[in-house]
């Protein structure tokens, strides 16, 4: 099923980018910069994010308390969080 229409990408290629990163991917943002392209419309961010989060399984809650994976701690920077709440 194809997530994001702007860069063409399907529901495979994000839980692919998750699987296969050496940095685990947490935001949409972040995805987009594994795969090598950005977010034109956003609307697609709250989707992938629920795919990332499935994709990660018990390690996205994990990780959210800060386990070794997290990006920063655990912590969610205000930029995600606004380009989140942007693309809805």
């Amino acid at each position: 099923m194809i997530v994001c229409s702007c860069n063409v990408l399907s529901d495979h290629d994000v839980r692919h980018a998750v699987n296969s990163a050496d940095d685990l991917p947490r935001s949409a943002k972040q995805l987009y910069g594994c795969l090598g392209c950005s977010a034109e419309c956003g609307r697609c961010a709250r989707t992938i994010k629920g795919i990332i989060d499935e994709a990660l399984g018990a390690c996205a809650l994990a990780c959210q308390a800060g386990c070794p994976h997290s990006h920063g701690g655990g912590a969610v920077s205000p930029v995600e969080t606004e380009f989140a709440l942007a693309a809805s």
